[in-house]
């Protein structure tokens, strides 16, 4: 089963970045009614169209108070959990950020560890590219930061008793 999500937030000052799962040094932070993480928002929608259950504003509306600021992390943690109840595993995760600024190579090791950690996976089945939208639109002009994501879920089969 495969799923493809996409998130994107306008950038701001006086908010922190979080992208990946991890805070990035940066003058601006993503608006949004969690912690804004594109990155992780777009897995998450991933995921749960996968799974064929919906998508992260149904699981989690910005008009319910409990998400307000939360760690998207957290969130993904709840998705991961929505997944394991249905007999269901993540088997590979490719992603793409698109953004001019910050540049997003030299911290995608740490927001590999980061989901890998709080999906229960190994680094090795994530992917996390960077991409600018060469000066276009809203991303080009440093307004916003979007990010897409593909995954790959598969069932959890137990195995036979001996």
């Amino acid at each position: 089963m495969v799923g493809l999500g996409y998130d994107i937030h306008k950038l701001v000052v006086g908010r922190k970045l979080f992208l990946g799962g991890i805070q990035i040094d940066f003058e601006k932070g993503l608006l949004g009614h969690s912690d804004g993480d594109v990155l992780v928002h777009a897995i998450c929608d991933a995921l749960l169209g996968a799974a064929n259950l919906g998508d992260i504003g149904q699981h989690f509306p910005p008009t319910d108070a409990r998400y307000k600021n939360i760690s998207s992390l957290k969130i993904l943690k709840f998705v991961s959990k929505f997944l394991e109840d249905s007999g269901l595993l993540v088997k590979y995760i490719d992603t793409v950020v698109i953004a001019e600024e910050p540049k997003i190579q030299p911290h995608i090791k740490d927001m590999k560890a980061a989901i890998a950690a709080t999906l229960g996976i190994s680094e090795d089945v994530i992917s996390i590219k960077g991409k600018t939208n060469e000066g276009f639109g809203d991303i080009g002009a440093g307004e916003a930061i979007a990010a897409w994501a593909v995954c790959e879920i598969g069932r959890i089969y137990a195995t036979p008793e001996r």
